[in-house]
């Protein structure tokens, strides 16, 4: 690739100095500020115990779903309970410990909960460090806590077979990286020009545009837009998840990026789809604002009824949007127990009015939870 070509964003002779239609985004920004400021309002009024509940759900989303959109699927359970256990929210029993999986809820919990505290270099070492534990991503070893050395070759996201890949991007050569990774890291520190969601929208293009390490670009870049979503609301809690709405349109992200780093400095177009998509995720949480309240209704009925630690984490599993039917033998398969075991746990539940047994059962009877007025 020669330089005289410029064929992407940063070969650009003004880059990185970004330009936007400010006119064209108002409407769909003054969009998003409302949706903002009705979410947290309607947060407000719910109480403490169920904002930690509704954060802890939503929590778990976005870092579930941050991992999805590069395809490695972590464990839901293992998930919640490493964020529940940082955040001292009560779920009852916890999974045991993950690494992998801690490493990433330690990167999305420090980006929002230290959100004010300055964007470092060796923070973002950290960050990558917690990703990558054991110093591998795969079966190939990279460079950890550092940035890249293109030891291998360019930076490049690809594609297709070994024989015949398809480059859709070239980052900036690695001796460029320490002049780079100071220009962002100043003005994300420092600038404050641009409408705060603006910003947002800018700092998850520039550094995934940058792409400083050998992995791991994508997930930090999402923390690093968490992080000044955080500070643009200067709240420690979240209230939706932008990765999840991201992985929602994870091809179209993928051609927006493709598309805006093939192109000329008018980020317009970014902007647009990042404002839609943050309008989406914020408007989305009613399902969740839904659910946590349901949740909260149907403890506070069963508060009396006296339960085993079995039919705790299953109903607590039929409560957070269970895949599927559930049967004595996915009971059996989730708590651990016999058949037998699963079977009277059911009964037990049934008897109570917690469970009823589905009216679409199909050939193996299924059961989901009671009526709670």
């Amino acid at each position: 690739m020669k330089r005289g070509d410029k064929r992407y964003i940063w070969q650009h002779d003004n880059w990185p100095h970004w330009r936007y239609d400010r006119a064209c985004l108002a409407p769909l920004l003054a969009q998003v500020h409302r949706a903002q400021g009705q979410l947290l309002g309607r947060m407000i009024d719910l109480g403490l115990d169920l904002r930690d509940q509704a954060t802890l759900r939503v929590l778990t989303d976005d870092v579930l779903k941050t991992s999805e959109i590069e395809g490695e699927m972590l464990d839901p359970d293992s998930v919640r309970s490493s964020i529940a256990r940082r955040l001292s929210v009560d779920i009852g029993a916890l999974t045991p410990a993950d690494r992998h999986v801690d490493g990433v809820v330690d990167m999305v919990l420090d980006a929002t909960q230290k959100h004010d505290a300055p964007l470092t270099a060796e923070r973002l070492f950290a960050w990558h460090a917690a990703l990558f534990p054991t110093g591998y991503s795969g079966l190939s070893a990279i460079r950890v806590g550092q940035w890249r050395d293109d030891a291998q070759g360019p930076m490049q996201v690809v594609s297709g077979p070994l024989h015949r890949q398809t480059v859709h991007y070239e980052a900036p050569p690695a001796p460029q990286l320490d002049a780079e990774m100071a220009d962002f890291l100043l003005w994300f520190n420092v600038d404050q020009q641009d409408d705060p969601l603006v910003k947002a929208g800018l700092t998850h293009l520039w550094f995934v545009t940058i792409h400083p390490f050998d992995d791991g670009n994508g997930r930090i870049a999402r923390a690093v837009g968490d992080m000044a979503l955080s500070r643009a609301e200067q709240s420690m809690q979240r209230y939706y998840s932008l990765s999840a709405q991201i992985q929602r349109e994870r091809k179209t992200y993928y051609d927006r990026l493709e598309s805006t780093q093939k192109g000329d400095l008018d980020v317009s177009d970014w902007l647009t789809w990042f404002l839609r998509c943050l309008l989406s995720a914020v408007q989305g949480t009613e399902k969740t604002l839904a659910s946590v309240l349901a949740k909260a209704r149907f403890w506070q009925h069963w508060a009396g009824t006296p339960l085993n630690a079995r039919q705790i984490k299953l109903l607590n599993k039929l409560l957070d949007d269970f895949e599927g039917k559930l049967t004595s033998s996915k009971w059996a398969t989730i708590a651990k127990c016999s058949q037998d075991t699963a079977l009277r746990d059911i009964s037990e539940l049934v008897e109570r009015g917690v469970l009823k047994k589905s009216g679409a059962s199909g050939r193996s009877t299924s059961y989901e939870l009671g009526v709670v007025e």
